[in-house]
């Protein structure tokens, strides 16, 4: 395994985390896979006071597990890291949220403490730093030893995380990035210069990428996987010290084990080669269609973008199945009520507003016929 230095610390963290947001319905299992990753080396688990876990699923039973699973080696030996989900922003609330993730994970102090959950520039600059909020609770528990290290995680915009790096109270951040997604490589650069340790979350795309692609696959002449090609871009990122995957099999763990403990970075060839295809299939998805959305609202609730955007996992990214799983969401059950494409009845509304004259109607066709099971 290889390890990479938190912060300005001492630390050395695992190049590979566990993430506990998805972990297997079978509470057994469920810590016998983490203590399978502890076993060979991971010593790095995230959670959320929020995630749920166990059969039926309850709310904030992943840190239950998790404390569970690290009972298995000396406390000082793992790190875990959990957030704080509260939306009330009163310190009071904050402080409750955080013992409470205290007692569910069973140990008395947490490493490194994401002090809000998802945070936004504008949840930190009103909610969370006002007089009376969350942080000064944070400062305390802080000097009680309660939290060792400050972190957030966040789905802010580049910008606006950018400039809660620059705050100057944080030593790491959680932000999402891999082969499919790279909009966060700003920020990864800037929190490197101020020292600040990146931990990623999704590294092989929320499971997207852990389904087999050949044509991501020969992105290098090496035979590899499509999930660890996806760990080891993310971890060839200078930038970035920890890639947390969410693992739910032995299998997953000891696969992306192997990937993460690879010490042979990969080559400024490889590095060119995966440049070169990530941006022609760039090209080839805005081809296609680039997600502004100016074709909505479409008159009979077709999912216009969402369709487009799983022809191009398929298209683009040779992710069949999970184009199909995206693509059989959409229905009369869909959260937004967006249906699929054989809704369609060719009005033809969406393409006098379409920015790029696409053929959205054949399209749509096509589209159907490749994505339906």
């Amino acid at each position: 395994m290889q390890y990479r230095r938190y912060a300005d610390t001492d630390i050395m963290i695992s190049a590979l985390g566990f993430g506990a947001m998805r972990l297997p319905k079978d509470d057994d299992y469920a810590v016998e896979c983490m203590r399978r990753a502890l076993e060979l080396g991971v010593n790095f688990i995230d959670s959320a006071s929020g995630y749920s876990a166990g059969d039926p699923p309850q709310r904030g039973y992943s840190e239950v597990l998790v404390g569970r699973a690290i009972k298995a080696v000396p406390r000082e030996e793992v790190y875990i890291s959990t957030k704080n989900a509260v939306r009330d922003p009163s310190g009071e609330a904050w402080r409750r949220q955080l013992e409470g993730s205290l007692e569910r994970l069973d140990t008395d102090y947490i490493d490194f403490y994401q002090v809000v959950h998802a945070m936004s520039l504008d949840s930190y600059t009103n909610k969370f730093r006002p007089a009376g909020c969350g942080y000064e609770e944070a400062v305390r528990a802080r000097e009680e030893g309660l939290i060792r290290h400050f972190s957030f995680s966040s789905h802010d915009t580049p910008e606006n995380m950018i400039r809660l790096l620059d705050e100057g109270i944080f030593e790491s951040i959680i932000l999402q990035y891999n082969l499919l997604d790279r909009k966060n490589e700003p920020v990864i650069a800037h929190a490197a210069e101020r020292g600040i340790s990146v931990l990623v979350m999704g590294p092989v795309g929320g499971g997207r990428l852990g389904m087999s692609s050949e044509r991501i696959e020969k992105m290098v002449p090496d035979q590899v996987t499509t999930p660890e090609l996806a760990i080891r871009f993310v971890l060839a990122n200078p930038g970035v010290t920890c890639a947390m995957s969410g693992m739910n099999t032995i299998e997953m763990v000891e696969e992306n084990v192997a990937a993460a403990s690879r010490e042979e970075p990969l080559s400024e060839e490889e590095k060119q080669a995966i440049e070169q295809a990530l941006e022609e299939n760039a090209r080839l998805a805005d081809l296609y269609c680039t997600g502004c959305n100016y074709c909505m609202p479409c008159p009979q609730s077709v999912g216009i973008p969402q369709i487009f955007a799983a022809m191009n996992m398929h298209r683009v990214w040779g992710l069949t199945e999970v184009a199909r799983q995206q693509y059989a969401r959409l229905g009369p059950n869909h959260r937004e009520g967006l249906l699929q494409a054989d809704a369609c009845i060719e009005c033809g509304q969406c393409e006098e507003k379409c920015p790029q004259d696409i053929s959205i109607i054949e399209q749509l066709k096509e589209s159907h016929e490749a994505l339906s099971e």
